[in-house]
């Protein structure tokens, strides 16, 4: 028993991974990556202080996407709506 439920753990861990990196392959594919950086300022705030800025607000993943797509404060970008939104969802969990 005990082993099925370290599998099942690790299991989900791998499967977390494999969504991170997805999501920060599609960051780099988008262009993202250029201005910006997980964990280190570069011309743009790293995506763990953004999401650190709007931790406990229940709209900013509507805000950010708002603000992404409409080029105010933020070149607009030229993702899908998908894109876009799996990528803020991906920024505001770090």
């Amino acid at each position: 028993m005990k082993s099925i439920v370290i599998a099942a753990v690790l299991s989900a861990g791998l499967g977390f991974a494999g969504t991170a990196s997805a999501d920060e392959a599609l960051a780099q594919k988008s262009g993202c990556l250029t201005c910006h950086a997980v964990d280190a300022k570069k011309v743009g705030p790293s995506f763990k202080s953004i999401a650190a800025k709007y931790k406990g607000q229940a709209d900013a993943e509507k805000k950010v996407v708002e603000e992404l797509k409409s080029g105010k404060g933020h070149m607009a970008v030229k993702t899908s709506d998908a894109d876009t939104t799996a990528l803020v969802k991906w920024v505001l969990s770090l």
